[in-house]
């Protein structure tokens, strides 16, 4: 979408998400991803955009599907995907963090031995979605309250699949929620999993493997399966948006 123009503005120009993306250290990012499968983006949304996003919760009209997910075994809590056309920061943060990861997605892939390519551009990669038969959007907000949590998972949704994905963490802990950590898990061939808590602060966006991701071994690469969740709040209201990269069946 193309960004209002302020230039007759007199007020100091405040940058969004989208354009702080710029301003951070991504071949550190590239590095973190890569040892560790994640990396987290500090502050990229301000306490502002976290309570606009938070407050779409409650707009119905804006989303395509809700879940319970006691309902499916999932955990405990609730999750609303939204329908398209997506909010514009939704949206924008989307396609431009998509431009920032597929060259590692695709370095990845060529390092798995995996065929798939993913084109420069998010709107091309989700033609790609929407030819293989993956149409519904798959951007969502998550809600928990005290004694909710989300199991360990992956969100694949079909045979098309991006192999990085974010979070961002909308409400802080210690002051609107205690409990509710970030957790990765790691399972690595003839070993036994590997567990980390992401220690997420208000506006903090995680990007992490969604599926598998290369580990380079002693005789070689090998693929590593992750899997995420979120840990029982213990008190208060956690509220999250995912970013998922390619649509759903």
């Amino acid at each position: 979408m193309t960004m209002p123009d302020t230039s007759s503005r007199t007020e100091p120009f405040l940058p969004t998400a989208v354009t702080r993306l710029a301003t951070l250290d991504w071949q550190h990012i590239e590095s973190d991803l890569d040892i560790r499968g994640m990396a987290i983006l500090p502050g990229l949304l301000d306490e502002g955009e976290c309570r606009l996003l938070g407050g779409l919760y409650a707009r119905r009209e804006l989303f395509r599907r809700h879940i319970e997910m006691a309902r499916h075994g999932f955990g405990h809590g609730e999750y609303r995907y939204f329908a398209y056309p997506l909010p514009r920061l939704v949206a924008e943060l989307r396609a431009a963090l998509y431009v920032r990861l597929v060259p590692i997605a695709n370095r990845w892939n060529l390092a798995m031995r995996q065929e798939r390519r993913y084109p420069r551009q998010h709107v091309d990669f989700l033609a790609e979605c929407h030819a293989a038969g993956q149409h519904r959007p798959t951007p969502l907000l998550l809600r928990y309250h005290a004694g909710d949590n989300n199991c360990l998972h992956q969100d694949l949704y079909g045979d098309l699949a991006f192999p990085l994905q974010a979070v961002i963490l909308l409400t802080e802990p210690g002051q609107e929620h205690e409990g509710g950590e970030f957790v990765l898990s790691e399972q690595r061939p003839r070993r036994q999993s590997r567990v980390e808590v992401l220690p997420l602060h208000r506006g903090d966006v995680a990007i992490f493997a969604s599926h598998h991701r290369p580990v380079q071994g002693t005789r070689g690469i090998y693929r590593v399966k992750m899997r995420h969740g979120v840990s029982q709040v213990r008190a208060g209201q956690r509220l999250a948006a995912g970013l998922i990269f390619h649509d759903a069946e």
